[in-house]
């Protein structure tokens, strides 16, 4: 049986670790490689690195800074924000990442997937999805959530997929940052649909919705900021409890 992983997310605004509601509302977190030490020895078994801003403020993401949260850790690492050639994987697969997150290029672009696919294999290219729900319906949004698409989530995660993707990065705007647990029924769906991986994202706020996301949501991964940002949940804690609620955690 494959084992849940934990992933830790540090959103990256202006060089520091930033949290907020539904990608809005943000609030200082911490030095993100201060941060990414921390959960790289607590036992996180990933870390993801988004710079919340960068495709809004049409910039790359800093590579110097993904050098040194790189250097802090010796867990995976995925970097996204600003992500759209395969020069840009180039430099921060150079820089020290493992990963990269395409979100916004791979919506105007849907061939960069296969691109990137093709040049660094499927095991490094995360395609991130934030998605919202409009009149029952869920729809890509782009821009940090800021820009809706006419993409349908569940069709867009199974186009990626059969572009090379390896894994899939699905945020629900609607509960980002709210701590109301994560949105399962679309994780679910999608989960089961793929043969690759899905992290889920947005909305965690105890120990039980880690443990319902990978139970009815089917997610293979789970990701959370400010919970791990501000000690309400410790990661040791938490992989513990799962462990006791008969889900396989690495330890």
């Amino acid at each position: 049986m494959l084992t849940k992983r934990i992933i830790p997310c540090l959103d990256i605004k202006d060089g520091r670790t930033v949290k907020g509601v539904n990608f809005v509302q943000l609030r200082d977190a911490g030095d993100p490689v201060e941060l990414a030490k921390i959960y790289s020895d607590e036992g996180a078994d990933e870390l993801v690195f988004l710079d919340i801003t960068a495709t809004v403020d049409k910039r790359k993401t800093l590579a110097e800074l993904v050098t040194k949260v790189a250097k802090a850790i010796n867990i995976p690492f995925t970097v996204g924000g600003g992500i759209s050639t395969v020069e840009d994987v180039k430099v921060l697969l150079g820089a020290g990442a493992d990963k990269i997150s395409i979100n916004s290029a791979a919506v105007y672009n849907p061939k960069v997937v296969d691109e990137m696919a093709r040049e660094f294999g499927s095991q490094c290219v995360v395609v991130a999805i934030d998605t919202r729900s409009v009149d029952g319906i869920d729809f890509v949004h782009t821009h940090g959530g800021r820009k809706p698409t006419l993409l349908k989530t569940q069709e867009w995660a199974k186009e990626v997929a059969d572009r090379g993707a390896g894994e899939i990065l699905l945020t629900s705007m609607d509960h980002d940052g709210t701590k109301a647990g994560f949105a399962n029924e679309i994780t679910s769906e999608i989960s089961s649909a793929l043969s690759i991986p899905v992290i889920a994202s947005g909305g965690a706020g105890n120990m039980p919705h880690f443990k319902d996301v990978f139970t009815f949501g089917k997610a293979d991964a789970a990701l959370a900021a400010s919970i791990f940002h501000f000690k309400e949940i410790g990661i040791p804690e938490l992989k513990e409890y799962l462990s006791i609620e008969g889900l396989a955690i690495r330890k």
